[in-house]
């Protein structure tokens, strides 16, 4: 079985997609004006948490001055502050802000991934480049020997986990839609992204409610 540290090294070092790593490294070069005094990681991402997590939060892919940025999952933009207030709140997380790998996060009985580890050009990878995660995607899994529950913060991840997992026929994605594969059972969330959460169609008490369901179905 993989350990936890060369699953990470693999995926920080993988460059099979060029159209994702010609971006992840023009944005670390270019940078946004607020952090032009920052390192940034420009790398793929690996994944982060609690390696005997029950929970496994599964998102879409880095953000370009997120966690392309910071180097760890839904670190150092808004969706990420949205999702670790919300585990805080739940009891996965020690703290309810996560600005960079270094801040004193911790996780307990979850995970955070993404179906892709790259950041892509407007938030869109193609087809492809998700089958290319694949396997980072499985050896992740694969991991997490306790794995109970998969959070997917939106659409791709979910068609990315319920593919992963064998969910046939599987049911429509909507915000708190169920689907069980074998002992795991997968709890579908809107991604709580900025399009989303400014509008209202995510709300604090419906992610809290996402994870309130995690933590009663893995126990």
């Amino acid at each position: 079985m993989d350990s936890e540290k060369r699953l990470c090294d693999d995926i920080a070092s993988c460059r099979a997609c060029p159209r994702l790593v010609e971006w992840r490294e023009r944005m670390a070069t270019e940078k946004r004006a607020s952090y032009r005094d920052e390192a940034y990681w420009g790398r793929a991402v690996p994944g982060f948490g609690d390696a005997n997590a029950g929970v496994y939060v599964l998102g879409l892919a880095p953000a370009a001055h997120g966690a392309n940025r910071t180097g760890r999952m839904f670190t150092g933009d808004r969706s990420g502050d949205w999702l670790y207030r919300a585990m805080h709140r739940a009891g996965f997380a020690n703290q309810p802000t996560s600005t960079d790998r270094n801040d004193g996060l911790e996780l307990a009985g979850a995970w955070v991934g993404a179906a892709v580890r790259c950041a892509p050009p407007d938030n869109k990878p193609t087809n492809d480049e998700r089958d290319e995660c694949r396997a980072f995607l499985r050896r992740e899994l694969d991991l997490l020997v306790n794995l109970r529950v998969v959070v997917c913060l939106g659409s791709f991840a979910y068609a990315a986990i319920a593919r992963e997992l064998g969910i046939r026929p599987r049911p429509k994605f909507g915000h708190g839609v169920e689907a069980v594969a074998g002992h795991v059972t997968v709890v579908c969330s809107f991604h709580p992204s900025q399009q989303n959460t400014f509008t209202g169609k995510l709300t604090e008490p419906m992610l809290d409610a996402v994870f309130s369901r995690a933590r009663a179905l893995a126990g």
